[in-house]
């Protein structure tokens, strides 16, 4: 889909130095989807690494692989110096290694590298003259899927590291406890590198996936554990309707499809949902006399997420109970000056009118000027500007999500996506949720429209935004 943005046209909105290893998963996966493929990542990391190596003017380098693909970058660079040096491989051969990581694996039987598998401390004992022989050892053990303290034989294996004469060149982060002289980052540089010893790589990531929303921010959702129990998912209030009897419903039902546990509808209408736990609001609209009620229920939640057909006429009751809330979504009617606030995360879902309400700026329609008008908004929290081509921007940070489809301009679809924000951010930060939201309900909407075109419901999206959530964007 185009992005009706030119690549040049990035540059202000793509992050620069340092990156956290998930946000570098985030961008991986973003840039494979864009379509280039993880071999050719690997292949233009390894062809770098390589390059980086031979800087250091080596007679004889030992590269060090682990299994995964900071591993296939290495066993590229070992490819690439065959012809330029004397090179010798030491792999872990223990358990699964990625396809990518076998891969290469495969084509360094047909090169001039001497391989060496180990899979215990003996193995590596007896590889003990193979360390002492060379002058450089690339440290491609681990990378950015470094975690927990080290085992055997990895223990040993940066032990005998350390101890050798070899100057070590890290690939991408050095391993827990290697020493290194010398860092080839690739593409920025890793949270927890020394500055003053990385140098890095570009290796052809495209600049969107920095930029625009994609499958990689799937990566960023923690996984339930097996012994997870009732309430994990968290537990989320939807505080709305009256004037308008569904929109809360479908805010709640979205809730529940995007993992939350228990989800309270507090209104003044009653709709039957079996699943959703109703709050009875007295009266044909919330008013102050809800008030304690409210506060209460707020209390109690992981997130709020109010506004969802609520009219005009509650605005002062929002207001009262949004410092009571810990996190919040406030869309639809919530978006009235003054803008109510969560104590601690906060993340706002204005369609351009709304946004124009609360800013006092009409949006533009170029999507670079959207960027930057939802930026300098000087809105505290996260907002998510709806349109074609969706803004989210923490006021630091700014991404843009282009999945959608002109169908879903049906009512509804905005409730989906408030109550889909609202279960994201019980486990995840509001910028990272919203992000997160925007591209599953557009992606969720495309699939539906492309079975149902302009005849789609909000309701029929609902089904989708699980198997898109948690099938890992499929």
């Amino acid at each position: 889909m185009c992005s009706l943005m030119r690549p040049d046209q990035t540059d202000g909105f793509s992050e620069t130095g340092i990156i956290s290893a998930a946000r570098m998963r985030v961008v991986d996966a973003n840039a494979i989807a864009l379509g280039v493929t993880e071999l050719q990542l690997m292949e233009s990391a390894g062809h770098a690494l390589a390059e980086s190596a031979l800087s250091m003017n080596p007679g004889r380098v030992l590269v060090l692989s682990g299994k995964g693909n900071n591993g296939g970058d290495g066993m590229v660079a070992a490819r690439h110096l065959q012809h330029r040096a004397e090179t010798d491989l030491c792999y872990l051969d223990l358990g699964e290694r990625t396809p990518s990581c076998g891969h290469q694996l495969a084509a360094l039987g047909h090169c001039r590298v001497s391989l060496h598998p180990f899979a215990c401390r003996d193995d590596l004992e007896a590889l003990r003259p193979v360390f002492e022989k060379a002058d450089l050892i690339i440290d491609a053990l681990l990378g950015i899927g470094a975690s927990g303290n080290l085992t055997e034989p990895l223990k040993t294996c940066v032990a005998m590291a350390n101890a050798s004469r070899a100057k070590i060149l890290a690939a991408d982060l050095p391993t827990p406890a290697m020493r290194a002289d010398r860092i080839a980052a690739f593409h920025r540089t890793k949270a927890g590198n020394d500055p003053g010893s990385t140098t890095v790589i570009e290796i052809g990531i495209p600049a969107e996936a920095e930029c625009f929303t994609g499958p990689g921010e799937l990566t960023l959702l923690p996984a339930r554990k097996k012994k997870a129990h009732k309430g994990v998912g968290g537990e989320v209030l939807v505080i709305g309707g009256g004037p308008y009897q569904g929109a809360p419903y479908l805010a709640g039902l979205g809730a529940l499809r995007a993992g939350a546990d228990i989800v309270r509808i507090a209104s003044p209408v009653f709709e039957p949902v079996p699943d959703l736990i109703y709050e009875r609001l007295d009266g044909k609209r919330i008013g102050m006399e809800h008030l304690e009620c409210l506060i209460t229920l707020a209390g109690r939640a992981d997130v709020v997420v109010c506004g969802n057909g609520l009219g005009t006429g509650s605005h002062e009751v929002v207001l009262e109970v949004a410092p009571y809330c810990r996190k919040a979504v406030f869309d639809a009617d919530a978006l009235h000056l003054p803008l109510p606030s969560g104590k601690d995360e906060t993340i706002y879902t204005p369609h351009a009118g709304e946004f124009a309400r609360i800013t006092g700026m009409n949006p533009p329609d170029d999507t670079v000027g959207r960027g930057r008008a939802a930026k300098a908004a000087g809105i505290r929290g996260t907002v998510l500007l709806k349109g074609h081509i969706d803004v989210i921007t923490d006021g630091d940070r700014v991404r843009f999500n282009r999945t959608g489809h002109p169908a879903m301009t049906v009512g509804g679809t905005g409730d989906l996506l408030a109550g889909i924000c609202g279960a994201l951010l019980c486990q995840l930060p509001s910028f990272e949720a919203a992000c997160i939201a925007a591209y599953v309900n557009g992606k969720a909407g495309e699939a539906i429209a492309a079975e149902r075109g302009g005849g789609m419901l909000a309701s029929d999206i609902l089904d989708r935004i699980p198997k898109i959530l948690f099938g890992k964007g499929e």
